[in-house]
């Protein structure tokens, strides 16, 4: 009788706690992946102005007077390859100096509107992202409160064996959910602070744009930018995919062991596709 009295006792601890870890498992993680899309939709003025304006800061009084060194040193060499070029001074044309003037302007004025041409490029993809986010973003956040409510009635028949397994697993799963979370967090403002970082040295690569061996640097580094924008469009495809796979297992209640995992298995897979979003989108405008 009176083991009888605590293996009773001890179910009722074991299904509490069950339940306890169920509700509200999810939580944590539905609110990052909901502000997966805000994040980012938002330009890199937008995301955080004081970050920002400091990295401008930065650039205009630190990198601008590099640029012009790296700048005079390009153009001098453009002009002695466009001097030598024509079958070393055998053949010598007066029009190259025009043509070196007028490269000179360009990059000149490719270099003065840098970041005119960052903030363009981070407009475009924020446009398109946003355009999109309509046609691609539902609900993806995990609903569990469906398979709670009638699991007490159900795990009352269960034994104790049984219960003390799916509490370790409710455990487990609630731990990696946190950890999940973490991870998504990493994704996203590693993203943003990558931007800041790129952006910070933008003249220098801009200032090489007109040479022939050195432009590929400036090249690479305008394909970077698109890829960082364009990023933020994977990602949210990442999301709209995992909110159609999540939705068809969320009010799964017949297994509530497999339920549980199998959003957790999901919301691995949105982390591994969330991090391989920056190296598909370099891939994708050849930026290396």
């Amino acid at each position: 009788m009176i083991l009888d009295m605590i293996q009773e006792w001890f179910k009722e601890l074991l299904i509490d706690g069950i339940i306890s870890n169920l509700t509200g498992m999810f939580d944590t993680l539905n609110t990052k992946v909901d502000e997966i899309a805000g994040e980012v939709s938002m330009t890199p003025a937008a995301w955080n102005s004081s970050i920002f304006n400091m990295i401008r800061n930065l650039s205009e009084t630190v990198i601008v007077p590099i640029t012009g060194i790296i700048l005079t040193f390009v153009m001098c060499y453009e002009l002695i390859q466009l001097i030598i070029e024509k079958n070393n001074l055998h053949d010598f044309d007066t029009w190259i100096f025009f043509k070196w003037i007028f490269k000179t302007f360009c990059v000149v004025l490719i270099v003065t509107n840098t970041w005119n041409i960052v903030m363009a490029a981070f407009d475009m993809a924020q446009n398109v992202v946003s355009q999109s986010a309509g046609g691609i973003i539902s609900d993806a956040g995990i609903d569990i409160s469906d398979v709670v409510g009638d699991l007490e009635i159900q795990l009352a028949d269960w034994s104790v064996g049984a219960l003390l397994g799916l509490w370790f697993q409710s455990v487990f799963v609630g731990l990696c959910t946190q950890i999940l979370s973490i991870c998504i967090f990493l994704v996203i403002y590693g993203r943003m602070i990558e931007v800041y970082l790129v952006i910070s040295i933008g003249p220098i690569p801009f200032a090489t744009m007109v040479n022939w061996e050195w432009g590929s640097t400036g090249q690479n580094y305008l394909r970077s930018l698109l890829a960082l924008g364009f990023q933020a469009f994977l990602i949210m495809i990442c999301v709209g995919i995992y909110a159609v796979l999540v939705e068809g297992i969320s009010t799964s209640g017949d297994n509530i062991s497999a339920a549980i995992w199998g959003c957790m298995g999901y919301t691995v897979l949105l982390c591994y596709t969330l991090f391989k979003t920056g190296s598909l989108a370099k891939s994708l405008f050849g930026a290396h």
